[in-house]
């Protein structure tokens, strides 16, 4: 018989997209953090382009000047980002008033959603992960979309993946 443990959560990694889908998963967060007392790092990745797509960009525009604009636009898209989740934890904030959790952090981060997302639940050694989870088309309704899935597959730490009710779209 195993012995029935309440788990002491402290530290929720929440993940966006900034989605509908995200919004609503946010609130399963707040709600975590607000009855345990923990604190919530919001982490949003930024896709980063396929190989494919930088080689295709590099032959039109050339190396150096393909690198350039890359870095200078990759801080403005970030700092962009950082501001629209700011007002995204605000907004959330807001309401919930009867909510005690604290937001630790917000991250933005460039990469593979999953790689980034799992490398994170590493270095803040969170207790649980909250994310959103979405379908595309028909298939889709019967599956969760294919990030949270991988990621629920491979975190070493509790995932709680969240759908919109039926009936709401993203």
């Amino acid at each position: 018989m195993i012995p029935t443990v309440i788990p002491d959560i402290k530290k929720i990694l929440y993940t966006t997209d900034l989605s509908e889908n995200a919004r609503y998963a946010f609130g399963y967060a707040a709600a975590i953090a607000n009855r345990f007392g923990a604190n919530i790092t919001v982490l949003h990745v930024l896709q980063d382009m396929s190989p494919f797509a930088d080689s295709l960009v590099m032959n039109v525009i050339g190396e150096k000047k393909w690198e350039e604009l890359r870095k200078s636009n990759q801080q403005k898209v970030l700092d962009m980002v950082q501001e629209r989740l700011e007002k995204f934890c605000d907004d959330a904030n807001r309401d919930t008033p009867a909510c005690d959790f604290v937001t630790e952090r917000i991250v933005v981060e460039v990469g593979n959603p999953v790689e980034e997302i799992l490398r994170r639940v590493r270095k803040s050694d969170c207790d649980l992960v909250v994310m959103g989870a979405h379908g595309h088309g028909a298939i889709g309704d019967a599956m969760m979309g294919s990030t949270s899935r991988r990621v629920l597959r491979r975190c070493s730490k509790p995932v709680l993946v969240v759908r919109l009710p039926v009936g709401q779209t993203n």
